[in-house]
């Protein structure tokens, strides 16, 4: 298949890119940055420099890619999870969500793309009995800082199920941890290391059907059992080192 992955470069998409590589998928990979367009050319991918807030370039980027799949892994964090920074970080990212996903909707549907697989969080579930499953209902009535990050999870979500004819897929991942994601081992639960969620939208890819799955590894806070069942979705998958 032709992928379309957004947020190429960052945490789970440099995971993910091998992946679909060795799953023989050609995959057109986002960044906003020239200089590491060597580098995604360099791992086998055909770069795209664009930024998801604009637009128009976002759509002739689409349209040129012709993929068959479009993936959402982009988030917009300081590094390592400063948190002198996760304020201005916090608000980054709910525009991402909203914003940055309408654009890339609005994309697809212009050059005739219909499956879109996009990144979400699996904690952000109203106060209720556990372990939550996917029907249970977000926390909307959150205050502060939270209430910005379900405004963007809600947005995001809307977009990709909602809209169509595309066929939206949303992988609620938990806390992750493991390269380039600020926490070398499991935190708060829900926990995810990072390359297990890169399975999980690997597998997304032909397995998945339109809704929302829970992506984490097993915790009293959330159910798996959907993605399990459906995707067969390892929690303990880690990539084979390199030789």
């Amino acid at each position: 298949m032709r992928i379309f992955l957004a947020g190429a470069t960052g945490a789970i998409g440099k995971r993910l890119v091998p992946l679909l590589l060795e799953a023989r998928h050609h995959v057109t990979g986002t960044t906003r940055s020239a200089a590491k367009a060597d580098a995604l050319c360099a791992a086998g991918v055909e770069p795209a420099v664009v930024d998801i807030f604009d637009a128009p370039a976002l759509s002739r980027a689409v349209s040129a890619a012709r993929p068959d799949v479009v993936m959402h892994q982009l988030t917009d964090l300081p590094p390592g999870l400063d948190p002198s920074r996760m304020n201005e970080g916090t608000r980054r990212n709910a525009r991402m969500r909203s914003e940055g996903t309408r654009n890339l909707v609005t994309a697809m549907l212009e050059a005739s793309v219909y499956r879109l697989i996009a990144q979400s969080i699996a904690w952000t579930y109203a106060p209720g009995p556990q372990p939550h499953s996917e029907g249970d209902p977000l926390d909307i009535y959150a205050t502060g800082t939270r209430a910005i990050t379900v405004a963007g999870v809600v947005t995001l979500e809307r977009l990709t199920v909602s809209s169509p004819p595309i066929e939206g897929v949303v992988l609620r991942y938990g806390h992750l941890y493991g390269p380039n994601t600020g926490a070398e081992g499991p935190g708060e639960p829900p926990s995810l290391h990072v390359e297990a969620a890169a399975s999980a939208a690997s597998l997304a890819i032909e397995r998945a059907r339109r809704g929302i799955y829970n992506i984490a590894e097993p915790s009293g806070y959330l159910s798996t059992e959907k993605v399990s069942r459906e995707l067969g979705f390892d929690p303990g998958f880690r990539l084979k080192p390199r030789p």
